[in-house]
């Protein structure tokens, strides 16, 4: 590519930082779910939202394993995985079955998105009665 004109066009736009795709097979969702620790695991892992949303559905394994995949996609996206002190508790997933989903960070999380510069996280959820997967986008401001 020539010239500089192309880059300081590129300064002002959003740039994709990660792409995360995770897929999570529902019936191991559901054998956590059917666990001693249960209780333990979802407090842990799902904000109060999350769960109100995944006990309410027909199918609450499934929904939780793709609120569980897109908390492993955001980490992906991120080029950390769950390291750097970001962990799933503070990766949470809001709007149901019929709203559009949306990421929300909070603690380390969102610490680690202010230093990169964030300024999107994308978010696309589906499932079938054995898989749930999440695809996230996270783009910051050009001028990183």
């Amino acid at each position: 590519m020539q010239g500089g004109g192309r880059n300081q066009e590129r300064k002002d736009k959003p740039v994709i930082l990660g792409v995360g795709v995770d897929l999570v097979e529902v019936n191991r969702m559901q054998a956590l779910l059917n666990r001693r620790y249960a209780a333990r695991f979802i407090e842990r892992v799902f904000s109060p939202e999350e769960r109100a949303v995944c006990e309410a559905a027909t199918r609450p394994a499934q929904c939780y394993a793709a609120r569980f995949a897109a908390k492993e996609a955001v980490a992906k996206a991120f080029g950390t995985g769950f390291s750097s002190g970001v962990s799933p508790g503070m990766i949470s997933v809001t709007g149901g079955e019929r709203n559009r989903p949306q990421i929300h960070l909070s603690q380390k999380a969102r610490e680690y998105a202010e230093t990169r510069n964030v300024s999107a996280i994308h978010v696309s959820l589906t499932h079938t009665a054995t898989s749930a997967c999440a695809v996230v986008v996270v783009e910051t401001s050009g001028s990183s």
